[in-house]
């Protein structure tokens, strides 16, 4: 098996590019954290890579609004390398602030605005994959994971939308356990998103951005609560689970560069 090259980002308040990078060795790639001025500094190193990281945190203390200080240091140094980088078919993923990153720098539609709630919300929600384009969504149907942030709420003008959708843009829905719409009620939607919209895809199904964090449910032993359910599931003489639920979304870039 190939294993591909992940170039994952860090540097002024990116906090969580060392559980990323964890999680895409987990899943069978090779990855390399490189702080973004190492990368400005010597824009060509993008090439050798086939995966591009932008991970969650609080880039710049969120001064200027989340994710907008680092998009625009991307934008007036390295966005055209970028840009053919995804020219040539290799994927993207922003996390929590990598994807407010993302819309910022305008790879991917819509804003992220102040949670509903004004105020950082911490914890776990169930997410329902609604995409059939998306790449780093394939084969998960339900998947629970933890989320962190004070400016998760989607929004997209009515046009914009429209236009997600007929694209299959649209790759994750906050819901219930049981798969059932948050219809924007908190805490099921713990922000406020239109639609419940936890994460989006590019036309093409290959960059991608959500916001809560898969790189933080990599193993079983992640979840809150684990320990009971551990041993629930010794009681009942069943198998423990080898994996978080948020390993699968990286294990879908690795098998993408080997299908």
């Amino acid at each position: 098996m190939v294993k591909p090259k992940v170039i994952v980002i860090t540097g002024y308040g990116i906090n969580s590019e060392e559980e990323t990078a964890k999680s895409f060795e987990k899943a069978g790639a090779a990855a390399e954290i490189v702080h973004i001025n190492d990368l400005i500094g010597n824009p060509k190193k993008i090439n050798n890579y086939q995966i591009l990281a932008f991970p969650g945190g609080f880039a710049y203390g969120d001064d200027t609004g989340s994710g907008n200080a680092l998009a625009n240091k991307i934008k007036n140094n390295i966005q055209n390398e970028i840009l053919k980088f995804i020219a040539k078919d290799r994927l993207v993923i922003g996390i929590c602030n990598g994807f407010q990153i993302l819309t910022n720098i305008g790879l991917l539609p819509g804003v992220l605005m102040h949670n509903n709630t004004a105020r950082l919300e911490c914890r776990w929600v169930w997410l329902k994959n609604t995409s059939q384009k998306c790449i780093w969504t394939r084969d998960i149907n339900l998947i629970h994971l933890p989320i962190a942030h004070g400016e998760g709420n989607f929004y997209a003008p009515p046009e914009m939308l429209k236009k997600m959708k007929q694209h299959d843009q649209i790759a994750f829905k906050y819901v219930n356990e049981n798969g059932s719409p948050a219809d924007r009620k908190f805490p099921i939607n713990p922000n406020g998103a239109m639609e419940d919209i936890a994460g989006i895809c590019d036309p093409t199904g290959r960059i991608f951005g959500m916001m809560p964090h898969p790189e933080r449910f990599f193993s079983f032993e992640n979840e809150d609560g684990w320990e009971l359910k551990k041993e629930k599931l010794i009681r009942e003489n069943k198998p423990l689970p080898k994996e978080g639920d948020g390993l699968k979304i990286f294990r879908n870039a690795v098998e993408y560069f080997n299908s």
